[in-house]
């Protein structure tokens, strides 16, 4: 059965409604997110193109009205439907002067939910509208954001590859943003509605890997107490990605490629192979070059994951995706800890964008995160590590005599003691007398 493209936003704090909805939805083929809060309403919002918003109005801390008047400026081409259990003239008028296209009383009937969607539509055929991504188009890809050249072929790749199976190799230093490549590969495409499930291969340990990834059948190992499937066969019909895949033993490596060569699946302890329809995309920060030649990483397998290949740049050679990706970790950690959108200084950006960013967008993130909690009328300077600012690089000294390390560390301590010579001697444990004849030297 085919899902409608349509993707529909319910928010209600009452999560037998939003089941409820949910389930008349799904049963019309449409695709659905939850909010159970306007804070969690409004990140959906803003990372998910969505098509229909239907709200409750009477919620704790932020009412559906706040919601409704957040949306009706910043995605004002996307209708809203409202779903109340307290009713009244007053907010009915608000509502339809806010631009609500529908306003159903709880309890509702299918039929009557059935009526204000099938209205909803109408509004927006008649209208030709369609809600905007959060960011201009041109910004972002997916979860991908960036207007760099960098960015630009990663995305002409993903478009190239995003509608097949043909198995991915992303590389890429820490923090770049390799996950969110793979899940555009597989949201972007044909087979989004498929399953994709993402693996960290370094995060199970050697032992578990096998079994985790392909299954075991009862009786394999201790504790194997029944038949279970591995991550692959989850996977089945969808894409699988092996994150840290360097980190995959010689035994798990030899699976993979029978997975790859065979398109089969061989569960521990099973002697019975079962077929797979499978996209591999494959990942990691290590050489896997440099691998081969220690013999720890398999060479048929390295030529079999890297079918098409895709470089996923460091941040510091792509620094005109900074600004974009601060607005992005503003609005996230504002909203989250603020609820509003923090801004940031001139100065403050400056510095950012200076900086080489060694752990790439991971780091940026988690910069802007401490800065939005420590800032209260917005980030500046001051609100930035001090790893970031301007430091002075001092040469270093070469070795010095004996004599002068002695009138260095003496005048140091005069200096703690503002000259006062009687507390200096006793800190130096010699007497007045001494530090007197020392001074005079």
């Amino acid at each position: 059965m085919k899902l409608r493209k349509e993707n529909i936003l319910i928010v209600d704090d009452d999560m037998n409604i939003l089941e409820l909805l949910q389930r008349h939805l799904q049963s019309w083929n449409y695709h659905t997110y939850k909010a159970v809060s306007v804070k969690e309403a409004v990140t959906i919002l803003r990372d998910t193109p969505i098509d229909l918003l239907i709200t409750d109005l009477k919620m704790p801390e932020i009412d559906g009205f706040e919601l409704i008047k957040f949306v009706s400026e910043h995605y004002p081409k996307l209708p809203k439907l409202v779903v109340t259990g307290y009713p009244s003239v007053q907010d009915s008028l608000a509502a339809i002067k806010s631009g609500v296209v529908a306003y159903l009383t709880k309890p509702f009937t299918r039929e009557e939910l059935k009526v204000a969607m099938d209205g909803a539509w109408a509004k927006l055929e008649i209208n030709n509208t369609k809600a905007p991504l959060p960011i201009k188009p041109k910004d972002s890809y997916g979860e991908i954001i960036g207007v760099s050249e960098k960015i630009d072929t990663v995305i002409q790749i993903i478009e190239r590859v995003k509608n097949n199976k043909a198995t991915i190799f992303i590389k890429g230093e820490s923090g770049t943003g390799k996950e969110l490549v793979a899940r555009a590969i597989h949201y972007q495409g044909k087979f989004s509605r498929a399953p994709f499930i993402a693996v960290n291969c370094g995060g199970i340990p050697e032992n578990l890997l096998e079994s985790e990834l392909f299954g075991y059948t009862k009786g394999a190992f201790t504790g194997a107490e029944q038949n279970r499937n591995g991550f692959f066969q989850a996977a089945n019909g969808g894409t699988i990605f092996l994150d840290e895949i360097a980190n995959a033993s010689l035994a798990a490596q030899s699976r993979l490629l029978r997975v790859l060569q065979e398109k089969e699946v061989l569960k521990v302890g099973s002697q019975k192979a079962e077929k797979i329809d499978v996209r591999v995309i494959a990942a990691t920060n290590a050489n896997l070059k440099d691998m081969i030649q220690k013999q720890t990483f398999r060479e048929d397998l390295y030529y079999r994951l890297t079918v098409v290949e895709i470089h996923v740049a460091p941040l510091r050679e792509r620094k005109e995706d900074i600004p974009l990706l601060i607005d992005k970790f503003l609005f996230k950690y504002g909203v989250e800890y603020k609820d509003k959108f923090v801004k940031i200084s001139p100065e403050a950006i400056a510095v950012l964008r200076r900086y080489d960013w060694p752990g790439n967008i991971r780091e940026l993130e988690n910069v802007i995160q401490r800065a939005v909690i420590m800032s209260d009328n917005g980030i500046e300077v001051e609100h930035l590590p001090e790893s970031l600012k301007f430091n002075i690089d001092f040469p270093k000294e070469g070795l010095l005599p004996l004599k002068e390390m002695e009138k260095r560390h003496i005048q140091n301590v005069l200096n703690a003691t503002n000259n006062n010579k009687t507390k200096a001697a006793e800190i130096l444990g010699i007497d007045r007398k001494t530090i007197r004849q020392k001074l005079s030297e």
